[in-house]
């Protein structure tokens, strides 16, 4: 018990300091501090400043399951909610800005591979709304998963902050280009 607690402190602590100063800010020294955990302690659990990051990113879990009878609607939303957990829960503005800019290539590399992990939750949403012919089957679905994430970065970028009701806004922009339209016999 006390060993999971000590493990969730260096984790939260790792997050915290990674959303909020990027992935520089992550030091041991930085999460000894934060944490309040003594820097033995984290320097046995973790051997150096990789590890320590691989462990706190490795927490980022995918998506939970979709309900198998969720519409396409529920779908997307459910889409739109999870792709900007990714960023919002997970590395936060500070990280995404190092990934943007490769600031710290470790960082990039590890996170990248742990994104493929969660975003394939994502596509398996929105594939399987193609495949039972409720969203176009045309539907490019990691450029419908970018412009998810592209318009939570612009609007934070934009404004500081998401405001009340803006993923739903951002359904009703996305879900008339991705409905699937009946066609009518002439």
């Amino acid at each position: 018990m006390v060993q999971r607690r000590v493990e969730d402190g260096i984790a939260e602590s790792t997050l915290h300091l990674l959303r909020t100063g990027g992935p520089r800010a992550v030091t041991v020294e930085a999460v000894a501090a934060h944490s309040g955990i003594a820097k033995t302690t984290i320097y046995r659990r973790h051997p150096n400043r990789r590890d320590m990051l691989a462990g706190a990113l490795s927490r980022l879990v995918s998506p939970g399951p979709l309900d198998p009878d969720a519409t396409a609607q529920d779908r997307l939303r459910w889409v739109i909610t999870h792709a900007i957990a990714m960023v919002e829960g997970g590395i936060g503005l500070g990280g995404l800005a190092a990934l943007l800019t490769e600031d710290d290539p470790e960082f990039t590399t590890l996170f990248r591979r742990i994104l493929v992990d969660q975003r394939t939750a994502l596509a398996s949403a929105v594939d399987d709304s193609k495949a039972d012919g409720s969203m176009r089957a045309d539907v490019d679905t990691a450029t419908l998963i970018d412009g998810v994430v592209g318009a939570y970065i612009a609007e934070y970028a934009r404004t500081g902050r998401i405001e009340d009701g803006w993923q739903e806004r951002l359904f009703a922009l996305f879900w008339p280009t991705v409905r699937a339209v009946e066609q009518h016999p002439e």
